[in-house]
């Protein structure tokens, strides 16, 4: 088929790319529409610039501490889910971090995003949740695998777009969310036709800012756009948050002195229901989820195919075969390059020797290298960088920091398994931890705090 692909760690030719979007968009397009609609993850080009124009005001600070009491609250609930398993006869629990914490994720994009009411921590079954958690959950099944390899073959090809599809997962979430999306986008139209704009959820506030008197009719966004960004709020502000804050509490149970020390600052705080400023003002709260925002991004990977041919900077000059330093590289239409956000977090020339190591206490002295990593926030690529970066890194930072605050202030926690039987599988849109021969979950031993006990 032709297609060539580049990994690079050169942060000026990744820069490049991830600012030159309108020419170097995502991989696998189609498999992406295929799961999301035409959402603001999906979108490309012209129609993306406008969703990103139409939703950014629904993203921006003053948003995001409105919402903070739904981060808090959902935490306060996983809290005491957890205090619940702890019988009067024990002093301890074992849990799965990782499915509680997916569970949590789920309620707060559900009642922030599109103020939807999943009840996962109720234990509560919801069509659109069952509809997408063997896709985001477990890991697609070798039929799903098929269909993948056949999008990638789609976008390639596209005379195979034509093949037939069978019902697959994809599909039915798919139906699902755009059932259920036409229904919350009616919901929203009505309560505002009839001045009801008290609605703070970002559903309601991307209809209100589409609906502008101030927005011109070709900038507004289509219906079928804005239903999109239901499946796309649901993908993207659930699983990538429960997935690195489940892996926070994995370092936190391999290095106990941090456990402690990022205790007793929360400890401190006199209030269970602290707002956005309030966690924010903690500095060691701050360094312990920037730490786990470097080292486990949610996305380890992702990539950029070239529309057209390009020549691309470099910071670091490389000698090919036949002796000649270059530059810049030169790429023909059609390239692609994978861009390794997880090995950029980790890169040993930017972080020094530890840069494998979990450790907060660096983010005191920032290396100087790491300031080139052209990510939107905080020295790393978990957000991504540029007009395609994450809309929502302040949404899922300030949802961690709720979590972390709640649950460390609560509970004191120990791995209960060995540490080699915890591996962190790679080879599905997230990563995520899972125990060798019983795949994904996190088991923890949670003891309560005796201060709060």
């Amino acid at each position: 088929m032709g297609t060539k692909l580049v990994w690079t760690t050169d942060w000026k030719a990744l820069g490049y790319i991830l600012k030159h979007d309108l020419h170097w968009e995502k991989g696998f397009r189609f498999s992406l529409a295929r799961i999301l609609g035409d959402g603001l993850i999906a979108i490309e080009g012209e129609r993306h610039g406008l969703q990103r124009r139409v939703m950014n005001p629904a993203f921006g600070p003053a948003q995001i501490r409105d919402l903070t009491h739904v981060f808090v609250d959902k935490s306060v609930k996983l809290r005491d889910a957890w205090m619940a398993r702890i019988g009067p006869e024990s002093d301890s629990a074992r849990v799965d971090a990782l499915s509680w914490l997916g569970k949590m994720t789920l309620d707060v994009i559900g009642e922030a995003g599109f103020n939807y009411k999943f009840n996962a921590l109720d234990g509560e079954a919801n069509e659109l949740g069952e509809a997408y958690s063997g896709i985001f959950r477990s890991g697609p099944n070798q039929k799903d695998w098929f269909f993948i390899i056949l999008d990638t073959l789609q976008e390639m090809l596209p005379g195979l777009q034509a093949i037939p599809e069978l019902r697959t997962s994809f599909r039915v979430a798919m139906q699902t969310s755009t059932r259920i999306a036409a229904r919350l986008l009616h919901d929203s139209k009505v309560a505002l036709a009839g001045d009801k704009r008290d609605a703070r959820d970002l559903l309601s506030l991307l209809v209100q800012s589409n609906i502008s008197t101030n927005l011109a009719e070709d900038q507004r966004m289509w219906d079928s756009e804005v239903m999109a960004q239901v499946p796309t709020f649901l993908v993207a502000g659930h699983e990538s948050t429960a997935t690195t804050t489940t892996l926070a509490l994995l370092a936190l149970t391999e290095r106990p002195d941090v456990q402690q020390k990022l205790r007793d600052e929360v400890l401190a705080v006199d209030t269970d229901s602290p707002t956005m400023d309030q966690l924010n003002a903690l500095p060691y709260l701050d360094i312990v989820v920037r730490e786990a925002l470097r080292c486990y991004p949610a996305g380890p990977l992702t990539t950029r195919f070239t529309t057209k041919d390009d020549v691309v900077p470099l910071a670091y000059p490389y000698t090919d075969r036949k002796g000649v330093v270059h530059h810049q590289l030169r790429v023909k239409k059609g390239t692609g390059v994978y861009v390794p956000i997880a090995a950029i977090n980790r890169d040993k020339d930017l972080w020094g020797e530890d840069a494998d190591v979990f450790n907060p206490d660096r983010w005191i002295n920032v290396p100087e290298a790491a300031s080139s990593i052209p990510g939107v926030w905080g020295n790393m690529l978990t957000f991504l960088g540029g007009h395609r970066a994450c809309i929502g890194w302040r949404f899922s930072i300030i949802e961690m920091k709720a979590l972390l605050f709640t649950l460390v202030r609560a509970f004191e926690f120990e791995l209960a398994v060995p540490r080699e039987d915890v591996l962190i599988k790679k080879a599905s849109l997230v990563q995520r931890p899972e125990v060798r021969g019983k795949g994904n979950q996190l088991p923890l031993i949670i003891k309560p705090v005796p201060s709060i006990n």
